[in-house]
């Protein structure tokens, strides 16, 4: 007896090319099965450098998104690369975005994406809506200039999360807090033939609230979506609300749309989003009977004042995230909110070093 998956390996003419090979061919059929039970059982570990035992094949396959090791940095190196970056016209939410997108592709359940290797870069993640392809090239061509003149070796992948980390820093100055974010140099740039492009494609973003972006409408809603992004980063309740209300904050959100923007001072790094959000003087209705888009206007005088979305209001309808947000919204909470903004963005940055 045989079933129609049997009936193809033989009356498919494509299979049947490839089955006849096998048969032909014995020894190569035993190293293509071998290879593919390994990829079946290994997929979910990750990179090649979380393998352990002496079984562990020398060999860098293509489906593990190899990344080659970067250069080392001193602390004057990266003194050094931080001025050079800080003296160029790139702005806090551009060199922010670029950095987010880059490291926020990492996926807990599979140890897959990252800031390590700068795939950013590449296609296909170069090419993503959700990343703005035109910010992202003007962005790394600033970079590029710096590395080709830096003098030694330093890694795309590394550049791009000290940018982040810089427009951070510039953020939190503009705002009255000095900040030292946490930089952990040692990134390797894959290049375009290390990287399976199909199956990079599987880790562009359907959703992301920290930027505000959602490619279309789903069945899900947008809160969930949200959790869903957060779990998959490892973040908690707290540090999941901290990034959206910092990043909101600094203006990296998509199409520099000014949905959730509840500040009069974007590029600081202050906590008016939870202010502006929780003000009892504000009432929110959905725009034009929307249930994704909503306004804010003044309680007293109907004067509008704020627009944002689902995922935005959802900081000060749930019980839980509100909680959160009431803490970080206190007039004496913003050194609390910018120090965990920090700490929750260097997590963040961080999550696929597990070289480190």
């Amino acid at each position: 007896m045989m079933t129609t998956a049997d009936m193809a390996m033989r009356m498919d003419p494509a299979y049947e090319k490839i089955s006849r090979r096998f048969h032909a061919n014995p020894e190569e059929f035993a190293d293509a099965f071998a290879r593919a039970w390994f990829k079946l059982t290994h997929r979910d570990m990750g990179p090649k450098a979380l393998y352990l035992g002496k079984e562990v094949p020398a060999e860098d396959l293509i489906w593990q998104d190899p990344v080659p090791a970067g250069p080392s940095l001193s602390d004057a190196d990266v003194a050094t690369l931080k001025a050079a970056i800080a003296a160029t016209d790139l702005t806090v939410s551009e060199m922010v975005y670029t950095a987010w997108s880059s490291a926020s592709t990492f996926r807990g359940s599979d140890k897959r994406g990252g800031a390590n290797g700068a795939h950013i870069r590449l296609a296909p993640m170069k090419d993503w809506e959700v990343n703005q392809p035109a910010q992202l090239q003007k962005v790394l061509s600033v970079l590029e200039g710096i590395q080709a003149g830096f003098g030694k070796p330093v890694s795309m992948a590394d550049l791009i999360v000290l940018a982040g980390n810089v427009g951070v820093e510039q953020a939190a100055k503009a705002a009255g807090h000095d900040v030292d974010v946490p930089f952990t140099p040692g990134r390797g740039d894959a290049s375009q033939e290390m990287t399976e492009v199909d199956s990079m494609d599987v880790l562009e973003p359907a959703a992301d609230a920290f930027r505000n972006y959602q490619k279309e409408s789903y069945a899900i809603s947008a809160e969930e979506l949200m959790i869903d992004k957060s779990q998959l980063l490892g973040l908690t309740a707290p540090e999941m609300t901290v990034l959206v209300g910092g990043m909101r904050a600094l203006g990296a959100t998509f199409g520099d749309t000014k949905h959730g923007i509840f500040t009069d001072r974007p590029g600081q790094l202050t906590n008016d989003y939870f202010t502006n959000l929780l003000d009892m003087s504000t009432v929110w209705s959905g725009m034009g009977g929307s249930e994704e888009m909503f306004e804010g206007k003044d309680r007293k005088t109907g004067a509008a004042k704020w627009t944002g979305t689902r995922v935005d209001l959802v900081f000060g309808s749930n019980s839980q995230l509100r909680a959160i947000s009431e803490v970080y919204g206190q007039s004496d909470a913003e050194a609390k909110f910018v120090g965990d903004f920090v700490k929750a963005w260097t997590k963040v940055m961080d999550a696929d070093r597990f070289d480190v």
